[in-house]
């Protein structure tokens, strides 16, 4: 089940497996040793279900049995916005683990129900190639590598496996509550086409993460320094805005999209000052700023764009950019 590219990176590597106990991580940890494949596990406890505790002390028994190392932390009490909340302190106590213990590698059990649900979730509010694809097998963080093995399995086939192997595994009561969106477009629409249609979604997924990868090739980020953003680019300026954009934590409206189009130099939603010049994207916070004749001319000679200048000054960055 597990691609064969992946399980060479992964037998070379030190691995940390997201686990939950639940259908997909079960799955992906007896994967993983049946493919003889070196890893280690991590699970948060929530408190919030009756079988939580026995999650967490199932994760201890399967890795004595194993011989895995097993990091488990209990969350505390979230009063509300639980979903964001938790996947934030989730990454939060991974991130710790991965840079204490030197792990190369995060693997997550996300499959192709969940990319499913995210495209439609996507397609629904108005999205572009590259949001509607959403999760990458690989994605380069910081410090280590997010993996995610099982995109083109789907939930059905990860449980016949779980099944025919007699492998145990919990149900998370929280996936059929309709309060969250995703178990929605689960419930309504991508389970049932899943079902008929799971080989041209496959498909679909494939030639879409071409085409997402063309997109990505059009464009470079060249230099980055705090809220800076310096991007070289060959075509698809808007696109790449969008995408450094909501990295920052800003999200642009179709107007904006449209005004981007036919401006080289703007500021967006008060906020960001976006400059275009030559094949050179600036992007950083827009900051009005008292400077003094030396420094503007010292900027003018720099060929730093106006709107940029204020940030630079203000957050003591420098900026030298070189260009392939």
């Amino acid at each position: 089940m597990l691609p064969l590219s992946l399980r060479e990176i992964l037998k070379s590597s030190k691995n940390l497996l997201a686990f939950s106990a639940g259908i997909d991580s079960s799955a992906l940890f007896f994967l993983l040793i049946d493919a003889k494949i070196p890893f280690d596990i991590a699970l948060i406890n929530y408190q919030t279900r009756e079988n939580s505790n026995k999650e967490e002390d199932y994760a201890h028994y399967l890795a004595q049995k194993y011989n895995l190392k097993a990091y488990t932390t209990k969350a505390p009490k979230i009063e509300n916005n639980f979903e964001k909340k938790a996947r934030d302190f989730r990454y939060n106590y991974f991130e710790k683990i991965i840079e204490k213990h030197n792990y190369q590698n995060l693997l997550t059990a996300h499959q192709l129900d969940d990319q499913l649900e995210w495209l439609l979730m996507r397609l629904s509010k108005g999205a572009g190639v590259s949001e509607l694809i959403g999760l990458q097998e690989i994605t380069q963080k910081s410090n280590y590598n997010l993996i995610r093995p099982l995109l083109s399995i789907t939930k059905k086939e990860l449980l016949e496996f779980l099944h025919s192997n007699n492998h145990k595994y919990f149900i998370d009561s929280s996936n059929t509550s309709d309060k969250y969106e995703r178990n929605r477009f689960r419930k309504e629409f991508s389970e049932p086409f899943l079902d008929k249609f799971s080989k041209g979604v496959k498909k679909s997924f494939d030639y879409l993460r071409e085409d997402r990868g063309f997109i990505l090739s059009q464009f470079k980020l060249i230099h980055k320094a705090k809220k800076l953003r310096v991007i070289e680019f060959k075509s698809l300026k808007t696109k790449a805005i969008d995408i450094h954009l909501k990295e920052l934590g800003y999200l642009l409206s179709n107007a904006q999209r449209e005004e981007i189009k036919s401006k080289n130099s703007l500021v967006i939603g008060g906020i960001w000052a976006i400059e275009i010049v030559d094949n050179l994207i600036y992007i950083a916070p827009y900051i009005k700023t008292h400077m003094d004749k030396k420094t503007k001319e010292r900027f003018r000679v720099a060929k730093i764009p106006p709107k940029i200048r204020g940030y630079l000054v203000e957050s003591g960055v420098s900026l030298k950019v070189q260009q392939d």
